[in-house]
Parts: C-alpha cells; structure tokens; sequence
C-alpha cells in the first residue's frame, strides 16, 4: 500500500507550501459562556437518563454533560466503579457538575419509586444490543426514562426479562459488540427529543 510520498503519488513532504492570504490569517473569534448559540425551549417532563451501575468514568461524564446540555436527570444505580464526590468531580475537571440534576439509588427498585412519582405517566426504555426493536420504533414520550447497563454486560438479565415489551437498541451495521455507553445515550437522547418535538423550537440565546 502507498503512502503519499511514494513516487506513484507524485507529492513529496518538502515540495507542499502553504499559502495564506491576508484575509485567511486573521484570528479565529472566540467563545465564551456569554458567546449566543443555538438553543432549544426545554422539554417539561423532562427525559430521564437512567445508567446502572456505570463503570467508567469518563462515560458518565459524557453522559452528565448530555443531560446538562438537555436538562435531563440524570440517575445513577447501584454500585459505581467511581467516586462522584465534589472532591472528585472538581479533580477530574468537569465543570458542569452543578448543571445536572444528579439523583443517586441504590437499587433499581429505588429508582423506580423515585421515578414514578415524579413522572406518573412515564414509560421506561431498556436499551441493549441484544433484542430485535429498534429504538426508532420506541413511541418516546416526555417524562420517560432511558435506561443503560454497564459497559461491560450491559443491563442485568431480571431486568431484560423483568421488563421484556420495554427493551430496544440501536442498531449497527459494522460487526462491533456494542456501542460506547456515552455514544448510545447520545443517540437515543436526541432521538426521544426529536420525536417530542423538543428540538423544534430553536432560537439564538
């Protein structure tokens, strides 16, 4: 397999000079917090983020900007394999910690209580790679709860068989195992938000 500064390219490393005009070496602008971007009217209820027992840390920092980024709960069941005391968020660096509505259970029975009586009339979404209904036809609603597993296994079988009618996942079409936990509750975010009409509504702000 060539390279690009094979002979059968015809281009070599010392033989490329860049250019610029004056106009295109002026500064990229800045942003700031202040800076207007695009926004979306926040969907009431909310969609909740639910992670069982998440394992990696970085992931759930993802998915806690996620929820910021779209005022969704975000709850976090069971046993962690990270710590999420002020200490440790504000060692790793995240400061968005305060934006999200972070609710800790120590079960998914807890959960569940929690849940439904904040959001009566809400209906819970399991999401794993093993079943055979995208999430695309899921019917998402305002108040519903997303619902992923670990990294690792994925969501606990009682609770796939528990809750059979209510499981869905993304499909692939590369032969991977799964999607990265954060990646997955990206795309099924935005997929709820988008068939309740919650990104319709845009302005600058």
């Amino acid at each position: 397999m060539r390279d690009c500064n094979s002979r059968g390219y015809g281009l070599r490393a010392a033989s490329v000079k860049l250019v610029l005009r004056p106009e295109a070496q002026s500064p990229m602008p800045r942003t700031s917090s202040s800076t207007p971007r695009l926004r979306a009217r926040p969907v009431d209820p909310p969609f909740h983020v639910v992670l069982v027992e998440p394992e990696i840390p970085p992931n759930t920092g993802n998915v806690a900007r996620l929820c910021a980024a779209t005022t969704s709960p975000l709850h976090l069941v069971g046993t962690l394999g990270f710590r999420i005391d002020e200490h440790s968020v504000r060692r790793a660096g995240v400061d968005y910690w305060h934006l999200v509505d972070v609710q800790q259970h120590p079960g998914f029975e807890h959960f569940l209580h929690a849940w439904t009586r904040q959001c009566p009339a809400g209906r819970l979404h399991l999401f794993s790679a093993v079943t055979s209904r995208s999430y695309l036809d899921a019917g998402f609603a305002p108040g519903d709860a997303l619902v992923f597993g670990r990294e690792s296994v994925g969501l606990p079988d009682e609770l796939l068989e528990r809750f059979a009618d209510r499981v869905v996942g993304i499909p692939t079409l590369g032969a991977v195992r799964s999607l990265n936990l954060a990646n997955a509750v990206g795309i099924a975010l935005f997929e709820a938000l988008r068939q309740a009409g919650g990104l319709g509504d845009t302005f600058v702000g």
